[in-house]
């Protein structure tokens, strides 16, 4: 399966209040990076990444995935699109009741005729890649307890497993370590560079902590206010940089890993 090339033409997106949530974007993702999309909240982190596969509809510009076009793209077309760029949500949207392995098989629904939904008639050929999803984020062993029986951390580890499912030519990951701690991050961020490493799908990860996003990003998309201020490689994106996207200095809430709660923090070298 070819993987798809990304591009933002002039992307604008401004919501029913009048808000502008991104500004003339213009930018190429090739298939196959690992990007980091940092800013404070409200610079359109979100909304960039949510744009990608039109849960945030584009109001001026054009986004392209692949030769498909979003502004052509509704019903049937738009859902053939989702079906090939899988999505981490912050929240894990899991059905808690539900056990492990049925979540992950939710990521098979395109795929998957009705009446085999309905009645948990899954195919051997989806319960097989459903495991297989559930050995690669290394939870395997929970695949029949209750979803709701999980920590925080593996349930994201889950909510991965159910988008892996889909076979998917991207991931979208929107604040996915929002509510983890730091060792938890650190290990949802690693599953999501060995499947970009291993597997070579295209993963976008919307981050806060700026130390994250430079450790497991091949490349770096800083937004302030809509607008993309800072496009580079970690390695480029030092203090200074970073200062620029945030308009202010880092501080340690900037920083996953900074010591205790001192009033600043800087990044260092990226490792």
């Amino acid at each position: 399966m070819t993987q798809p090339d990304i591009r933002f033409d002039h992307v604008g997106v401004t919501y029913p209040n009048g808000f502008s949530g991104l500004r003339d974007i213009t930018v190429d993702i090739p298939a196959g990076q690992m990007i980091g999309v940092v800013g404070l909240s409200g610079a359109g982190k979100s909304t960039f990444v949510r744009s990608i596969n039109g849960l945030v509809p584009i109001t001026d510009g054009d986004i392209t995935v692949g030769d498909k076009s979003l502004r052509d793209l509704s019903g049937r077309r738009l859902r053939e699109l989702r079906s090939g760029v899988g999505m981490v949500f912050q929240g894990f949207n899991l059905v808690g009741r539900a056990t492990v392995l049925s979540n992950v098989l939710m990521g098979r629904l395109y795929h998957t005729s009705v009446w085999r939904t309905l009645l948990g008639a899954w195919k051997k050929d989806d319960v097989n890649l459903a495991l297989d999803a559930l050995a690669r984020v290394e939870i395997l062993p929970k695949a029949y307890a209750r979803a709701s029986d999980l920590s925080g951390g593996q349930q994201q580890r889950v909510g991965i497993a159910r988008t892996l499912a889909q076979r998917p030519q991207i991931i979208l990951a929107d604040e996915p370590v929002a509510s983890l701690d730091p060792p938890t991050s650190h290990v949802v961020m690693r599953d999501l560079q060995k499947i970009n490493a291993e597997l070579g799908i295209t993963v976008i990860t919307n981050l806060h902590f700026l130390d994250l996003a430079r450790r497991y990003s091949d490349r770096l998309i800083g937004l302030r206010s809509g607008e993309i201020v800072f496009d580079g490689t970690p390695a480029d994106a030092d203090d200074a940089a970073f200062e620029s996207i945030y308009g202010r200095s880092l501080t340690a809430d900037d920083v996953l890993d900074a010591p205790g709660h001192a009033a600043g923090a800087h990044l260092g070298p990226a490792s």
